[in-house]
């Protein structure tokens, strides 16, 4: 085995110096890793270095500002005069906009491809998902709605690709997990028979989009019915409201509205009532403000979490979350957005299941940690809350993982670091595969950690 370099010639590598290539990793020799014909890796334990990556930020309308927006305040970005809404966060290696090495500014999607993922990665990971992270990471700052949509399963994302891959770029899925760091809301899934019932008997203007006779239908459906014909009736009367004409919705919307604000002088609204006309005011006479009768509205308290898996129609529609999924950008829109929208995907395309969501605290796997695992292979989250003068040590896996300091200030060690290993609010460090790391806050305050990585149980 070829031996690694020392520590001070690692940061010569880190910080450029002439003749070391400027590079913040080994020699190519400390690296390099030689398999078997059985696919073994023989430089399985060989050091690899922790690295501290910079995020990629998306200035999507729906974001905060820079001086509300936690997405801004981690990014580091932008100045007083900065009016750019800061939506999200991306640390990972999809193409769209990959996270890069903070000494070097090279992509990490390059970096991993040229140094070689199974080391990197793992060689389970890198066996199954190639050269790329399996998971995208994100941090949300939501400051109106996000747009009516949903996510296609693995085979409609390859056939949309193949059709449209101008508009859906890629042909993987993305099922999706959101964890609150503040108060979240969200639309997600459709609401029982009941409620439903309800949205047809209150709602005049539902109603009336919905058609006559599906809304006769779903008034004699059953509660437990629960089977293709609730569905079938609940997809057609959906889809009746989804694809009405500009002008019926433009008209619907606007008895809506008056109506409840009449309404409103005599008697309290309720939620969802209140909530429309929130969404009537960000996007004036579009179906979504209708549509949300339909959906579940879901209230995250920080620590809580939302698992969305293929083919779900839902919103996010105000907070901060940190989320992770599976690596991929297709969305399927319908509502609540000035983007394309392919209302006759999303109509076909949802389960039309009723049913209100799991809502996840996590699993302790040990003190200050706790662990969101979805049913998706490709990611879990560990939630790490630290008090200062407390340690935690994250035991190696064998699949990469990214980490990202949310609040307060300390210290991480890895026997690959590069540097000091200070931590603050903001970093992010790339932890190779098999390697174990100890965080230690020293700050004034509690220090708050985000772990992604490959879900656990796909090593089982």
């Amino acid at each position: 085995m070829a031996s690694s370099t020392t520590a001070s010639s690692q940061l010569a590598l880190a910080l450029g110096i002439p003749g070391l290539g400027g590079l913040l990793i080994p020699t190519d020799a400390a690296a390099t890793t030689t398999t078997t014909a059985e696919g073994n890796d023989l430089h399985a334990d060989a050091s690899h270095p922790v690295l501290r990556l910079a995020g990629a930020v998306q200035h999507y309308e729906w974001g905060g500002r820079r001086g509300s927006s936690l997405v801004a305040r981690l990014a580091g970005e932008g100045d007083d005069g900065d009016e750019r809404p800061y939506a999200e966060l991306w640390m990972g290696t999809h193409p769209a906009a990959p996270s890069s090495l903070a000494a070097s500014g090279e992509s990490l999607r390059e970096w991993l491809g040229r140094r070689g993922p199974a080391a990197l990665l793992g060689r389970d990971v890198a066996a199954r998902w190639g050269g790329d992270l399996p998971f995208l990471f994100k941090v949300l700052s939501v400051a109106r709605a996000l747009s009516i949509q949903a996510h296609p399963d693995a085979a409609l994302a390859r056939a949309l690709h193949a059709l449209r891959p101008a508009t859906y770029r890629d042909d993987n899925h993305k099922p999706e997990m959101a964890v609150a760091v503040t108060d979240f809301r969200a639309l997600c899934g459709f609401v029982s028979v009941q409620e439903l019932k309800d949205v047809l008997r209150t709602v005049p203007e539902v109603r009336e989009l919905v058609g006559k006779e599906e809304a006769v239908k779903l008034m004699g459906a059953k509660e437990h019915d629960g089977g293709i014909g609730v569905r079938s009736y609940l997809q057609s009367a959906f889809t009746n409201l989804m694809t009405a004409s500009k002008e019926t919705v433009s008209e619907a919307v606007s008895k809506l509205k008056s109506r409840l604000n009449i309404e409103s002088k005599v008697r309290t609204l309720t939620k969802k009532e209140q909530l429309v006309l929130s969404l009537e005011m960000q996007y004036p006479e579009d179906v979504g403000v209708l549509a949300a009768f339909f959906f579940n509205y879901v209230k995250l308290n920080p620590g809580e979490a939302l698992y969305i898996g293929a083919n779900e129609p839902h919103a996010y529609l105000s907070g901060e979350c940190v989320e992770c999924m599976a690596t991929s950008d297709n969305v399927v829109r319908a509502g609540l957005t000035p983007k394309y929208r392919d209302v006759q995907t999303l109509c076909s395309m949802l389960t039309y299941k009723q049913n209100y969501p799991e809502i996840l605290r996590g699993v302790p796997v040990q003190a200050y940690v706790t662990r969101y695992i979805p049913p998706s292979e490709e990611f879990e989250v560990d939630r790490c809350l630290l008090p200062s003068g407390e340690s935690v040590t994250m035991s190696p896996v064998p699949g990469p993982s990214i980490f990202l300091v949310m609040t307060g200030e300390g210290k991480i060690e890895a026997d690959s670091m590069l540097d000091e290993g200070k931590a603050k609010e903001g970093d992010v460090f790339f932890v190779p595969a098999h390697t174990e790391v100890r965080i230690l806050a020293s700050g004034p305050g509690s220090m708050q950690l985000y772990r992604a990585g490959v879900n656990s149980r796909f090593f089982s």
